[in-house]
């Protein structure tokens, strides 16, 4: 079952950037593509934990700053070791300028 949270407004995710947002004790990162889509992941490293908001964003490769690993942020999937769990990944919606997630069943 869907449960939608307001996130950020759209505005506030520069294009092929990320931010981060924390709801109930868990962190998210919220990422803008090249495309202008709006995507989510966990907002951890699955290495090591590290907030991924401190990364760098790539086209649509995110890399972790600690370890450089990376990962497909449209799918969670890892790019490049040492990361080699995927992310868990949220849908998005954006409506009237504002970015909604889906916390209920990442995938």
């Amino acid at each position: 079952m869907a449960t939608w949270i307001e996130a950020c407004a759209a505005e506030d995710v520069e294009n092929e950037d990320l931010i981060r947002f924390d709801h109930n004790e868990q962190t998210f990162a919220i990422y803008r593509s090249p495309d202008d889509e709006y995507y989510c992941t966990a907002g951890l490293c699955t290495h090591e934990e590290v907030h991924l908001s401190d990364g760098l964003v790539m086209g649509h490769i995110i890399e972790c700053p600690m370890h450089n690993g990376q990962f497909d942020y449209r799918t969670g999937a890892p790019r490049r070791s040492p990361a080699c769990i995927k992310l868990k990944i949220y849908p998005v919606k954006v409506e009237n300028g504002t970015v909604f997630i889906d916390i209920g069943e990442p995938s």
